[in-house]
């Protein structure tokens, strides 16, 4: 009998006020979940929550208690006043993964305007990506080649 791969779970995470209050539609979260199903991953859950730091860690916190995969964020990354997924991401992760958000910027000249990050909490990665449903996507493609590694790796998987 062959092993099979272990599942590929990801989970989408929407940081928008304008979407929680109902006057913007979540096309990048659609977007990333569509994306990752694509790819071959499993979306387990789709949340949005306010900006703000506190709302960003809790629900991070949350998603990734007991879960393996990936949880890829859109929105939040930017200059704006409310623009603080950043810094709840790095409220809630435990090791940063610089090389990974810096591939995502590369991706695009208006990436040098991300302030997004990518890291660890416990057996999940999560990282940051911009808010337009373009960006979104482009930035998570940048490192989905990589990404199923990454995963392997943090269940503790250094055989490949």
């Amino acid at each position: 009998m062959v092993d099979q791969p272990p599942p590929l779970n990801a989970k989408v995470l929407t940081v928008s006020d304008g979407v929680v209050a109902g006057t913007r539609e979540d096309t990048s979260g659609e977007a990333l979940a569509g994306r990752l199903t694509m790819a071959g991953w499993t979306v387990l859950d789709h949340r949005v929550v306010a900006d703000g730091t506190e709302t960003v860690r809790e629900a991070l916190l949350e998603m990734a208690d007991g879960f393996t995969g990936v949880i890829a964020t859109t929105g939040g990354t930017g200059f704006g006043p409310r623009d603080l997924t950043p810094e709840g991401t790095r409220e809630a992760i435990e090791r940063e993964a610089p090389g990974i958000a810096e591939a995502m910027r590369l991706v695009n000249p208006l990436g040098r305007l991300s302030r997004g990050v990518a890291g660890t909490v416990g057996e999940t990665l999560v990282i940051n990506g911009p808010g337009s449903t373009k960006g979104a996507v482009e930035t998570l493609e940048a490192v989905l080649d990589v990404l199923p590694h990454v995963v392997q790796l943090m269940r503790g998987d250094t055989a490949h």
